[in-house]
């Protein structure tokens, strides 16, 4: 027997040893017998036996109130002993579902690999202390299986020399597809500020799609997300630093206060996108749609390239140009 086992056959054992005393001691401390004197001044001995008769009555009446206190503790304990076990089992059965997934995300079968994603998509709604941990694995899955070694001596270029009309990565990568948006879909285990940060840098992303949810506070440096499709999604506060955006479809994404600094955003849809305190020192915008963005407090530099026949210039070093754009 286990030792929870054993502590609840102990605090079993002890209410029956209280009830057994209290059954003895509490109707005698609270209905005391009758002394031989108190007995002896009743001259009528029907009398005697009636108040002799009542005593036992009120002394019973106390054991029958303990005896029912004592069998509702019982139902309560035996209640609270059943949960345990339920909660003991679900634990159980959570570890092996979640061992089970991790192992699978390592099979050489992409089918087995995106049910293994949605396993842990499982886990992370029904457990949410493991919310986290299924993050965590997530995107390590990621960065494992869509590298995008940029900088290293054998790495590719960055950004590419064109942008492939390629499938969506739902088509050429189904299991990082599946992965990123578990991640995106996540909700949070606790408090912002406790929350570790989603880090995908330098991974080839290229015809993500995503259309709820979002990657907020993430890390993603030079991540390729060429021709993706992210409209409506929240990226406020992630680090795009050199990530390549070419031909994405953003509009009314929201991008407040995210650092695009050195990014490539040519001829991406940046329609109605929020990207007040955006960091777009040295991004290249050229071609790109503005209409109904709102650029307030965005930082440029004379290295930003901005569309065609927009009027924001060479931006504002100190960080304040402001107002929506057309054009």
């Amino acid at each position: 027997m286990s030792r929870g086992g054993w502590g609840v056959v102990a605090g079993l054992a002890c209410l029956v040893a209280l009830v057994v005393g209290g059954l003895s001691v509490v109707p005698q401390w609270l209905y005391p017998p009758l002394g031989g004197g108190e007995l002896a001044a009743v001259g009528s001995p029907e009398v005697r036996i009636q108040l002799q008769q009542a005593q036992g009555q009120l002394q019973n009446g106390v054991r029958s109130t303990l005896l029912q206190l004592a069998a509702g503790l019982l139902v309560i304990a035996g209640a609270g002993a059943t949960w345990r076990q339920v909660a003991v089992a679900r634990e159980g059965q959570i570890t092996e579902r979640f061992t089970r997934a991790v192992e699978q995300l390592g099979s050489g079968n992409v089918d087995v690999r995106i049910g293994a994603v949605y396993a842990l998509d499982r886990i992370a709604k029904n457990s949410p202390p493991d919310r986290d941990r299924v993050q965590f694995i997530l995107c390590a899955f990621v960065r494992n299986h869509a590298a995008w070694h940029v900088g290293a001596p054998d790495g590719p270029v960055h950004p590419t020399p064109t942008v492939e009309n390629r499938p969506w990565l739902q088509v050429t990568a189904p299991d990082v597809q599946a992965a990123v948006h578990v991640v995106a879909l996540l909700p949070s285990a606790g408090k912002a500020s406790e929350n570790p940060r989603i880090y995908l840098s330098r991974v080839d992303l290229r015809g993500l799609q995503l259309s709820r949810g979002g990657l907020v506070d993430a890390q993603l440096r030079h991540v390729n997300l060429a021709r993706c499709w992210l409209k409506g999604i929240r990226l406020d506060g992630s680090d795009l630093k050199g990530s390549d955006l070419r031909r994405s479809q953003l509009e009314r994404v929201s991008l407040v206060g995210a650092s695009l600094h050195l990014a490539h955003l040519a001829e991406a849809d940046l329609r109605d996108a929020d990207l007040r305190g955006a960091d777009l020192r040295g991004a290249d915008l050229t071609g790109a749609v503005l209409d109904g963005a709102k650029l307030d407090g965005v930082r440029a530099d004379s290295a930003t390239t901005w569309p065609k026949g927009s009027d924001r210039g060479g931006g504002d070093r100190e960080g304040g140009v402001g107002g929506e754009v057309e054009g």
